[in-house]
């Protein structure tokens, strides 16, 4: 993670709440005909020397004059005002379907993904297990794919490692762990739906656990090795964790579950790595917070980004849990302490505990799992992301859902509160073609084109510099701005909002801004909002018309900073070195291929922005079954 470039300290001020259409664009949800309609008469108008005359007029008047920059890489200039044009381009569907799959994200070549699962470092490969259907892009006949790689990046399939076929495992191979001994034994924990659906814990091995790529698995005769305890449902028992040593020497699993509504982590304890026996009291519940299923547990170091195996203990760390829950089709973490003596957990902050204070991601991130990497002592996470249009379109493109770009983690030592979450170092070998734009002068209710040639496959950095007498003269209070309630990108404010614009078309009736936004709370403190409008992605398919978003701090002497990754169907939104984090979906219709542009915006009514941008291309990554 790049640490941000510090400025002068920054007095916030407050946000005007009217609401004004972005960049001359209706209030969503807009309905196409209509834009269209407007933008060919605007368009055809041009024509005539009169037109072009009073459409020059219109873009100096409402859409403030923009003061050229170089671009630091062409030295070419910005142009002054972004000018709509009508798109003569035209897709079909399948060629708007081919165009969703994705370029340097992980996905099977076809059919169905789920949860990671497993994930697993093993003499030089990363090891990368999955909630995987063989037959089609559904949930259904679940198993455990496996993919192997040497960078995170690029991917070799391999054959599926465990299938549902016993009693305890015949409606699902569903999710669970891999554990690698200290004398190199390797085994597998996962969850076995029966024919009712019932949970049961389950073991397999790999046939040679002298072979770099294990491709064969059996499972263990004497399985399931846990039935579900009293009291507990039987659907409300899954996803076993790696097992670990503690500082008594003894061995270590957990898993999540719940009582009534209280989400918990049950801990067990084994002397051989088969029997497991239950301890009296969970490791940590929360009241209200419902089920907690793929469950995640690890230290994090208080002195530097280092990360640790899960068995570390001892002063200068931290240890995290992590939950997902299918209802609400989130990660939630908290930050606390562990005493290994008790096998308790302690929240630091409980206004921030596990399911009700931070998430992993604000978007589309659901069940994801670490793996400590040994090789270079870091902590990475993958989680799956879900489509967000309908089933028969999954089925048109023969595959359904994807991994996010491999994360690693830390603990943010300036805030003490939150992890950052932030793209592999790998992930930068994909770029090429870096151009750079630097203090893009962005007046109140402006749009800047970025020529940068294709935009689909993207790394863009992007910094922000608000006004400083803008922030100390607005004295406006919005206390109860959310980006999930807002009317997105076309809710304007004195300080906000001011983004990039991506997987637009020419004409701006299909665009994604990804943006901050800032408040002016009643007790005068400030709020900076970081936020991912979907409410216009599309004109056709997609039923999820939301903004994303959260609160992202931004300390004294921070700039407003974002990463953003764009792979076609895919963005992946880093705000504030990975503070807050967004992931989404999008199907755009016109501003795809060729079509797809990016624009810098300032939608806001009292302030100025200067922004200076990084974006490179991306080069395609490689997934293709191993040469066995």
């Amino acid at each position: 993670m790049k640490p941000t470039k510090p400025f002068s300290d920054i007095e916030h001020a407050p946000i005007d709440t009217q609401v004004v259409p972005l960049l001359d664009q209706p209030e969503p949800p807009t309905r196409p005909d209509d834009v269209s309609k407007r933008l060919l008469i605007r368009v055809l108008s041009t024509i005539t020397l009169v037109a072009i005359f009073f459409v020059a007029a219109f873009v100096l008047i409402v859409i403030n004059k923009h003061h050229p920059i170089d671009h630091t890489d062409t030295n070419t200039v910005l142009p002054e005002s972004a000018v709509l044009e009508k798109s003569p381009l035209q897709y079909s569907r399948s060629d708007r379907l081919k165009w969703e799959r994705t370029a340097f994200h992980f996905q099977p070549a076809k059919n169905f993904i789920y949860d990671p699962n497993g994930p697993l470092f093993h003499m030089g490969w990363y090891h990368l297990f999955y909630q995987y259907d063989p037959y089609g892009p559904v949930w259904g006949n679940m198993s455990w794919g496996h993919s192997v790689s040497k960078d995170m990046i690029n991917w070799f399939e391999l054959p599926v490692a465990l299938t549902p076929t016993e009693w305890y495992d015949i409606e699902g191979v569903l999710s669970g762990s891999t554990t690698k001994l200290p004398n190199g034994e390797i085994f597998a924990l996962y969850t076995g739906n029966t024919f009712d659906f019932a949970q049961l814990q389950c073991k397999a091995v790999p046939v040679n656990s002298s072979d770099p790529l294990l491709v064969e698995w059996v499972k263990y005769e004497g399985n399931p090795i846990l039935y579900t305890p009293p009291g507990i449902g039987l659907k409300d028992y899954r996803d076993p964790s790696t097992v670990w040593t503690g500082p008594d020497g003894k061995h270590r699993m957990i898993m999540g579950t719940k009582r009534n509504t209280t989400g918990q982590i049950l801990v067990y304890h084994t002397t051989d790595y088969t029997n497991y026996v239950m301890l009296d009291e969970p490791m940590h519940a929360v009241p209200g917070t419902d089920m907690w299923e793929c469950v995640d547990f690890y230290p994090v170091s208080l002195t530097n980004d280092s990360a640790f195996d899960m068995a570390a203990y001892g002063p200068g760390l931290k240890h995290v849990i992590k939950e997902s829950w299918e209802g609400h089709g989130s990660d939630w973490y908290s930050i606390g302490t562990y005493d290994a003596t008790t096998d308790k957990w302690t929240p630091d902050n409980p206004e921030l505990d596990v399911g009700i204070g931070l998430r992993c991601d604000y978007g589309r991130f659901f069940a994801s799992k670490s793996l400590y990497d040994p090789l270079k002592k870091r902590r990475v996470t993958w989680g799956y992301v879900g489509e967000s249009d309908n089933a028969d379109q999954d089925l048109s493109r023969g595959w359904a859902t994807l991994f996010n770009v491999a994360r690693t983690v830390v603990l943010d030592r300036k805030t003490g509160t939150h992890l950052l979450h932030w793209p592999v170092e790998e992930i930068e070998s994909l770029r090429s073609f870096g151009q750079g734009f630097k203090e893009v002068k962005l007046e109140p209710g402006s749009i800047v084109p970025l020529d940068i040639g294709s935009a689909t496959q993207l790394d863009i950095v992007a910094t922000f510099e608000v006004d400083q007498d803008a922030l100390k003269a607005t004295t406006e209070v919005n206390n109860g701005y959310d980006c999930t309630t807002s009317l997105g990108a076309a809710q304007r404010g004195s300080l906000g909002p001011f983004g990039i614009a991506v997987l637009a078309d020419g004409t701006l009736t299909e665009l994604t801004p990804v943006y901050f936004y800032i408040a002016k709370n009643t007790d005068g403190s400030m709020a900076t909002h970081f936020c991912t409008d979907k409410l216009r992605s599309t004109l056709d398919y997609d039923g999820e018309r939301v903004v994303y978003g959260s609160t992202v701090p931004v300390l004294d002497g921070e700039e407003f900073t974002f990463r953003l990754l764009v792979d076609h169907s895919i963005l992946e939104g880093f705000a504030q070195g990975g503070r807050t984090v967004i992931t989404s979906r999008v199907y755009p219709t016109k501003a795809i291929y060729e079509g797809a542009k990016v624009f810098l915006f300032n939608n806001a009514t009292g302030t100025s922005v200067k922004a200076s941008l990084k974006i490179w291309q991306m080069a395609p990554v490689q997934i293709q079954p191993y040469p066995l």
